[in-house]
């Protein structure tokens, strides 16, 4: 017999369980949508390449099965790229019951710009960072070499990439959960805005290709996301009323009312 105790628990697991299995199937069915158009997809990522290739190159298949399985896992990616919304929306729905008022009104403003901008990251990789790199990568070349890249290992770097810019433009959110949470705060951050910069250029140079663009072209957008997390945690800082338990958020203004 399950006592008192032990109901609250099996129930959250029960909600838990069934909000995966409905990412798991808004996962499947855009799958299964976008299964048709899995050539077309790898070429449209496979593009930024493509057109910096010499005259005369192209892409290769070093395994046999390649040509058909490639596509299909940059599609499955694909598919849990687009569902992310449904998935933070779930994630929404699980934890929302368990926050105050004060939380629930910062907490959605934040998944959605979270959602926002892991897409710009990826766009900027697609649109900024590839040709420059790609570029960089071909001309560079020594003249005796033929430039005829396996298509795998062209998407496990580009997916590679587009993770890292994807997260990278996360920093603003994380700036404003860890004011937040109280573990910092904007002036802080400010006064370390020196050593920030100098690791934040570190970690691109181990993230990035081998090349001196990526990696400004990684750290230079993270500095200026950087900047507007301080701008904005400002507004986000906890404060303890007296007479009450809850932390409400007020901004730098109030504070100097």
């Amino acid at each position: 017999m399950i006592d008192d105790a032990t109901q609250p628990l099996i129930g959250h697991l029960v909600e838990l369980r069934t909000r995966l299995l409905r990412c798991i199937i808004c996962i499947l069915v855009v799958f299964g949508g976008l299964l048709y158009f899995s050539n077309d997809i790898y070429h449209i990522v496979a593009n930024p390449l493509i057109s910096q290739l010499p005259q005369g190159s192209s892409m290769i298949a070093t395994d046999i099965a390649a040509p058909f399985f490639t596509p299909i896992k940059l599609t499955a990616v694909v598919a849990i790229f687009i569902s992310i919304p449904y998935v933070l929306y779930q994630v929404w729905g699980f934890v929302a019951p368990a926050l105050y008022q004060h939380e629930k009104r910062l907490v959605m403003p934040l998944i959605v710009s979270s959602t926002v901008l892991f897409y710009l990251g990826i766009a900027f990789a697609y649109f900024v960072v590839f040709p420059l790199a790609f570029y960089f990568f071909i001309h560079t070349a020594p003249i005796d070499v033929a430039i005829n890249t396996d298509i795998t290992k062209y998407l496990d770097f580009v997916m590679t990439l587009f993770i890292v810019f994807g997260f990278a433009f996360e920093v603003p959110v994380a700036i404003i959960l860890l004011c937040w949470t109280g573990i910092t705060t904007p002036q802080s951050l400010r006064k370390k805005r020196p050593y920030i910069i100098v690791g934040v250029f570190a970690v691109a140079m181990f993230v990035t290709p081998p090349d001196v663009f990526s990696q400004i072209l990684l750290a230079v957008p993270i500095c200026l996301l950087f900047e507007i997390g301080t701008f904005f945690a400002r507004f986000y800082q906890p404060r303890k009323h007296e007479d009450s338990e809850e932390d409400t958020f007020v901004s730098d203004d109030e504070d100097e009312k």
